[in-house]
């Protein structure tokens, strides 16, 4: 009897997913002070998306800082003058006080 593709998909392709790409509850933990580094190195001059990029692009899928502090609504790209220029939202000037005050 010849298989179905169907048969041969893993038996619960949820819990593969979940393994793949997404961190951990711990690596989560160790992505967040490098998720405020980044707001904080926006935050200090103005800073254009590649010069961003240059410093804070990785290939490792679960070091997912750039992309949570996306996510997490920290940091804005906007065009001026015709330049793509990363900058950091309230929310992340706000997590910055906080950080600042609780004394990281």
């Amino acid at each position: 009897m010849q298989k179905r593709l169907a048969d041969t998909r893993p038996e619960n392709p949820a819990k593969i997913g979940a393994r793949v790409g997404k961190p951990s509850v711990s690596e989560q933990t160790n992505i967040e002070p490098l998720v405020l580094d980044l707001v904080e190195f926006v935050a200090s001059r103005e800073r254009t998306y590649e010069e961003v990029m240059d410093a804070w692009r990785t290939s490792c899928p679960k070091l997912t800082v750039w992309e949570d502090a996306n996510d997490r609504g920290l940091v804005a790209t906007e065009v001026l003058d015709g330049r793509s220029i990363v900058k950091p939202t309230a929310r992340g000037l706000d997590l910055i006080a906080t950080r600042s005050i609780s004394g990281r």
